[in-house]
């Protein structure tokens, strides 16, 4: 019998199915994951693919050759951009979808490092418009070090995009589930633990 939950990955006991729900969403998501991600116990790209019947989900480092992603990418119905805070990106705003052309947003799953040199091999990705978040939003990521408060999971990157641009939608149970996760595993760590490493 196998240790691990065959739906979201993670260990039986962390199992997050029970605080996932499923949401609808116009606005589509490509998930594209650093392989060192996908082993992540505390990895929150999965949230999204589990929540998000209309996302797609890639691992690997170059996607330059990929054929799912390019055969996305070409298609003229839809328009496509990457979530990154590169040069000559624009901040992400409600009237981008306003329009009757659908829309799917790509998101680079990986630590700061990782995710910039996945940008740099995947010379596909580099003709299409880069969107960034708010500066003023802050990550709550309170179990894994981040290089400033405003550093998002890819959990809440996703939940603040699709927010921003369908509006009228509620993403919230994508943080619910997250904030779970986080708090389960903060319950398993022994006393002080936390407060030590992770508060500042």
């Amino acid at each position: 019998m196998s240790r691990y939950c065959s739906q979201c990955g993670k260990s039986l006991k962390a199992c997050i199915c029970q605080w996932i729900q499923s949401l609808a969403s116009n606005v589509e998501l490509i998930i594209l994951q650093h392989p060192s991600e996908s082993k992540r116990p505390m990895g929150t790209a999965r949230i999204l693919t589990l929540s998000l019947p209309n996302s797609y989900y890639f691992e690997g480092e170059d996607f330059s050759q990929h054929s799912e992603l390019n055969q996305l990418i070409c298609d003229p119905q839809v328009r496509h951009f990457v979530l990154y805070p590169g040069e000559g990106s624009v901040e992400a705003q409600a009237s981008m979808s306003h329009s009757e052309e659908k829309i799917r947003v790509i998101l680079l799953d990986g630590t700061w490092k990782k995710a910039f040199k996945m940008w740099q091999l995947s010379t596909n990705l580099h003709d299409l418009p880069l969107l960034r978040l708010p500066s003023e939003l802050k990550g709550n990521y309170r179990i894994r070090k981040a290089p400033s408060d405003n550093a998002l999971s890819t959990v809440e990157a996703g939940y603040y995009i699709l927010s921003i641009l369908q509006p009228e939608q509620d993403f919230s149970p994508l943080i619910d589930a997250f904030e779970k996760m986080i708090q389960f595993q903060i319950d398993q760590m022994p006393a002080g633990v936390f407060e030590k490493n992770y508060r500042s």
